[in-house]
């Protein structure tokens, strides 16, 4: 009866501690799959923000590199800009300074000789500002009679500050030779010259 009841004994031992193995095992390993599983889940959070900060980085650096061209651009721009007024303004006071010398009755007879030369060019007639016409209508009425030009007409308009104008057929056309529209034409012709050589010079 003693062997029976110590065989018991030792097989419920023997369960016992085959359970609590097999207990054990499980425990370790649904925690060697959970430690696997926040491993894995971790690695790819990490992977993710890599990838996020990635992109955000490539994100920004595009961001800086277009804004950079822009301001390029802009600062280009600006530049040309600039030496556009200063052409203007240096094309301007050189034309103000031809206007005011002495040169200036001498420019205006050369014009109205060659005015003079064209079959269509009728009733011929110079305009000046007010000014400059009573300063030089003397000089020019001699000098136009001297050369044999006595037909042509001066008159007074103060609608431009300097510069003539030649208007022909009665005043049906004008040509502009006032300081403004010589100004704006000289610009416009340096402009594309001054431009070409900004760009060789990038």
């Amino acid at each position: 009866m003693e062997v029976q009841l110590q065989e018991l004994i030792d097989q419920i031992k023997k369960d016992g501690v085959e359970a609590a193995e097999a207990q054990a095992e499980a425990i370790i390993l649904s925690a060697k799959a959970e430690a696997e599983k926040i491993i894995s889940d971790a690695k790819a959070q990490a992977d993710k923000m890599t990838a996020d900060a990635k992109s955000e980085n490539a994100k920004t650096v595009k961001s800086g590199e277009d804004a950079l061209r822009q301001a390029g651009r802009n600062l280009l721009i600006s530049f040309r800009e600039s030496v556009a007024r200063e052409l203007k303004a240096i094309v301007s006071d050189n034309v103000s300074n031809i206007y005011s010398s002495d040169d200036f009755a001498k420019l205006i007879i050369k014009a109205v000789e060659c005015w003079t030369e064209k079959p269509e060019a009728e009733d011929l007639s110079v305009i000046l500002n007010s000014g400059d016409l009573a300063k030089l209508e003397k000089a020019l009425l001699a000098e136009l009679n001297a050369k044999m030009l006595g037909g042509v007409t001066l008159k007074a308009n103060d609608n431009f500050d300097g510069g003539f104008r030649i208007a022909v057929d009665n005043g049906a056309v004008y040509y502009d030779y006032s300081a403004d529209a010589v100004t704006d034409m000289l610009s416009d012709y340096l402009s594309p010259k001054v431009t070409a050589l900004l760009k060789e010079a990038e």
